[in-house]
């Protein structure tokens, strides 16, 4: 009996860069790059169906990634975030059928590029104060939400997590591990909701030999490239996002 895996040549023409962008930013080289998988794939389907090809892809990134970093994350550092994504993840299960995705791509896109344009146009000075703790609460659940909706939760934690100013590793590793924890929250209110379908499966298994090329990838040049060039790649990957989720939210 065949697997009833989608045959479109187009999905996959978008599926398999989409793909490996998320290998490369959940290895924890550009963050900002995987916020661009679910939109990009979107190109070939809906986006709650790519969203639900993406989760199992999702967690074989992750687990790769915590085998690769698991001995630089600040632990007392996610014992403040993982709560916070994880009600994140929660309101994005409660409103996930009431909600425009076309909205919430907007949100995230105009908040991102926002952000940007506030650390170039008044980049913080060395002895500028961390944001508080107030602030990364409400980024960080907004992470958990958008992740939840579109897998888009690189942009707002981003925006609390990269002025904390984290080695290039420890950075890498904490949010690899942070990531694991909420992308795991989400399996059972996919499955709620009707997203993990064998179809959705199927085709999620053709995409998963794509995995490793894009995490090897990715943790290679996390290890090898210089702190400020790494958040150069960063900022670049946050344009990117930030200009595709309002394009798609307006289009």
């Amino acid at each position: 009996m065949n697997l009833p895996v989608i045959t479109d040549p187009f999905f996959y023409l978008v599926a398999i860069p989409a793909v490996l962008l998320m290998g490369i930013s959940k290895s924890g080289f550009g963050t900002g790059f995987g916020s661009l998988a679910v939109p990009l794939m979107a190109l070939g389907s809906s986006v709650p169906q790519a969203a639900a090809i993406l989760m199992p892809v999702l967690f074989f990134i992750d687990v790769l990634g915590l085998a690769a970093f698991r001995n630089s994350f600040d632990r007392k550092f996610l014992r403040f975030l993982i709560p916070f994504g994880l009600l994140g993840t929660l309101i994005g299960t409660l409103l996930f059928k009431m909600l425009d995705s076309q909205v919430v791509a907007a949100l995230v896109g105009g908040f991102t590029l926002l952000f940007l344009a506030q650390r170039l146009l008044f980049p913080p000075k060395a002895d500028s104060p961390p944001p508080p703790r107030w602030l990364g609460a409400i980024l960080t659940t907004t992470s958990g939400f958008t992740s939840f909706v579109a897998h888009a939760g690189g942009p707002p934690i981003s925006a609390y997590v990269i002025p904390l100013r984290l080695s290039p590793l420890q950075f890498t590793s904490t949010m690899a591990y942070f990531f694991f924890v909420i992308n795991l929250s989400k399996w059972i209110p996919y499955a709620w909701l009707g997203l993990l379908d064998s179809r959705n499966m199927s085709t999620s298994l053709v995409l998963l030999p794509l995995v490793p090329l894009g995490v090897w990838t990715g943790v290679r040049l996390a290890k090898r490239i210089r702190p400020d060039l790494f958040y150069r790649f960063i900022y670049a990957g946050m344009f990117l996002t930030g200009g595709k989720l309002l394009w798609e939210g307006f289009r």
